[in-house]
């Protein structure tokens, strides 16, 4: 009972806290991603804070492995698409906020406790998931954040950094290292930010270096082939892919590739 009280006296003042520092610039954070261990369900959200010296804080970044973990729960339970083989969910500031949390509270109410704990203004800025047909098993996510941290090998765990990448991709091949493949490829994608996947009627940019669509971009592990080349070699090809950078400018926010299959909110 004592903890419980002490609980709600903390969060009731993080959240008078909260109020005061609204509004405060929060350029620094963390991006999570987390992918299920059967690759079937993933999310990668960005959380913000004032300085960096926060975001290296492990009560902060304990907020930011629950608001992921969080997050995922809402993608396995959301409605599965009827038309697509994938679908794809965006959550906006408001429905983050209202997600429950793992201790039962709303992530708003954990953030509350958070601002009163590390003293700065904290803010959950954006959320995306992807959830696979369970029908369809050739279809897998994989996720990778940069810096690379020392659990990156770890499905079902929330990995943190300044920069994640979120991919659904096709196996045709059933093949054994899929996972590898898969996290190598977000690490192109976080390395060289495409815009889209691409497909017919792209045309390559004459400077390499202005390519903007994944597959005719030269592949970061191996410059003397293309992401296309290399997915075909393997028998992949990609579905989708989102990209989160912390602390991007408000102009980049809410920007859906040109891929995107499905919007699905609950």
């Amino acid at each position: 009972m004592a903890e419980s009280w002490l609980r709600e006296q903390a969060q009731a003042q993080g959240w008078e806290k909260a109020t005061k520092l609204e509004g405060r610039p929060t350029s620094q954070g963390l991006v999570a991603v987390l992918v299920d261990v059967a690759g079937r369900n993933g999310s990668m959200v960005e959380v913000n804070c004032e300085t960096d010296f926060v975001a290296r804080n492990r009560a902060f970044q304990s907020v930011v492995e629950g608001i992921s973990e969080a997050c995922l729960k809402f993608i396995q339970g959301a409605p599965t698409s009827t038309i697509h083989p994938f679908t794809k969910v965006n959550l906006d500031v408001d429905q983050l906020k209202q997600l429950p949390s793992a201790k039962g509270s709303s992530l708003a109410d954990e953030v509350a406790l958070a601002i009163h704990t590390v003293g700065e203004n904290i803010v959950i800025r954006r959320a995306v998931g992807f959830k696979a047909k369970e029908e369809d098993s050739d279809l897998f996510l994989s996720g990778y954040i940069h810096p690379t941290p020392l659990n990156n090998l770890v499905l079902g765990t929330p990995l943190l950094g300044r920069y994640g990448a979120l991919v659904v991709l096709k196996d045709g091949k059933n093949h054994d290292k899929r996972e590898l493949l898969g996290r190598q490829l977000c690490q192109h994608i976080v390395g060289m930010n495409p815009r889209k996947v691409g497909g017919e009627g792209d045309e390559p940019a004459k400077n390499p270096e202005d390519e903007h669509c994944l597959l005719l971009q030269e592949y970061l592990l191996d410059p003397s082939t293309t992401v296309g080349s290399y997915l075909t070699e393997n028998g992949l090809s990609v579905l989708d892919f989102t990209r989160f950078e912390c602390g991007e400018e408000n102009g980049d926010l809410g920007k859906i590739p040109e891929n995107t299959a499905v919007k699905a909110t609950n």
